[in-house]
Formats: structure tokens, C-alpha cells, sequence
């Protein structure tokens, strides 16, 4: 997979030279370019953003230098034979971003990334982008973030992850939180008595069948007490 990032602070995403991203980069896994926005621009303080049509606080970012960053990223992408590319724009105004996103996302041959800040991007980039590329606006929750990166961090990090070979041991992909609709259950390691805890006995039984039932009651108990809106949905789905 070939993922382009967009951002006025490219520095920010060293931070991928690191873990199981940088080893999957590292293998040729992934392929991860950052492009600074501000190189797009023609002026000498290399401005990107002005001030908003109809007043109110803040600024927008212009949307001529993000056409330019998006041209070249996509022409580039498919002088090197990639399918239509996918954009992924981080925006509170955007669909939530859960397992099942990372999981379609993560079969893409081509991501790009646009990290807006102040107040976002110029709404009439999402509309042009429509020619060139597959538009996803996604929001990581119900809060605002000073720009794109950090979310775009933990986006490339929960599709990144999911690449076959990125994650040594492929099984613990599938009994993790939301790969099937509940929180993961508890998890123990040794030693067997810590600081006057116990292990929940029937870990230490080696009855597989047992731990199975265990781990899935715990499971949907979790779920039912932490985030009976996943709850919910489960049991509408069963």
C-alpha cells in the first residue's frame, strides 16, 4: 500500500519511522510520503489559508494549493500504476471512523491523507477531489482536534496494522475490540498472584473450552456496562 500525506506541519509524522509502521516500512509493507502544503503555494509567506466568506471567527484554508498537492499526489499515484486513489479527509463534520472503515480502507492500493487546520478546508475541495479521487470525510469521535494529523496518525496506525505481515501474530487481529462487535475481554499475564490479585482461575484450568465461554461472557459483559450502544446494535443484529 502507498499512502501520501498532505500537511502544512510535515514533521509531524516522523513519528512512523517507529513500531510495527516504521518495521512495515522498513519490509516494504507500506509506503508512506509526506508532502508539505505549503510548498504549493506562490506567494513569498507561503500562505495557506484566508479569511472566512460571511465573517466569523478563525480562518480557511485556500483551496488552490490543496488542488495542487491533490493533482500532483494523484497523477503520481497513477504514472505508478495505482487505481483511483483514496482520499481520506479527518473532519469532526465527517462519518465516524470505526473497525469496519479501517478494515475497507485497508484493502485500498493507494490512501492520501489531507490534514486541514483553523477552521478546515474550502468545502468546495471535497467536491472537485470527486474527479480524481474517492472522498471519505471521517471524524475519530465527538470532539475537535486542532487539525488533521493526529487523527490521521491513528487512522494510518489502525488500517496500517491490518495489512497482512504488518502484525506478527495474524490471530490477535481477530479477537481484539470491535473485530466483532464487543470490547475485548481482560487479559492476564504471569505471574499468577500479584500484589494479593489472582488470576481468574479458570485461565489457569486448561480447559480451552471453559476459557472460550469465560472470555465471551466477559466480553459482552464489558460491552454491555462500557458501551451498551455497541450492545445495542448487536443484539438488533442477531
Amino acid at each position: 500500500m502507498r499512502i501520501d500525506i498532505i500537511s502544512i506541519f510535515p514533521e509531524f509524522f516522523d513519528v512512523l519511522d517507529l513500531s510495527l509502521i516504521g518495521k512495515a516500512r522498513h519490509k516494504g509493507l507500506l509506503e508512506i510520503h509526506v508532502h508539505d502544503l505549503r510548498d504549493q503555494t506562490t506567494d513569498r509567506h507561503r500562505t495557506v489559508d484566508d479569511t472566512p466568506y460571511g465573517g466569523g471567527a478563525g480562518m480557511v484554508m485556500k483551496p488552490e494549493p490543496w488542488a495542487r498537492a491533490l493533482e500532483e499526489v494523484a497523477s503520481h499515484g497513477k504514472h505508478l500504476g495505482y487505481g483511483t486513489p483514496h482520499l481520506v479527509i479527518p473532519t469532526p463534520s465527517g462519518e465516524v471512523f470505526a473497525q469496519p472503515t479501517a478494515a475497507a480502507l485497508a484493502d485500498c492500493e493507494h490512501l492520501v491523507f489531507a490534514c486541514g487546520r483553523y477552521e478546515g478546508i474550502d468545502e468546495r475541495v471535497f467536491a472537485w477531489a470527486e474527479e480524481l479521487f474517492e472522498v471519505h470525510l471521517v471524524s475519530l469521535g465527538d470532539y475537535v482536534l486542532n487539525g488533521g494529523e493526529v487523527a490521521t496518525l491513528a487512522m494510518i496506525e489502525a488500517i496500517g496494522r491490518l495489512i497482512p505481515g504488518v502484525v506478527g501474530n495474524p490471530a490477535s487481529l481477530v479477537e481484539e475490540s470491535h473485530s466483532d462487535g464487543l470490547l475485548e475481554y481482560p487479559v492476564y499475564t504471569k505471574p499468577a498472584t500479584w500484589r494479593g490479585r489472582e488470576v481468574p482461575e479458570v485461565l489457569l484450568s486448561g480447559d480451552h473450552g471453559k476459557v472460550d465461554a469465560w472470555r465471551l461472557a466477559q466480553a459482552e459483559e464489558r460491552t454491555k456496562s462500557r458501551r451498551p450502544d455497541l450492545w445495542k446494535t448487536r443484539k438488533d443484529l442477531a
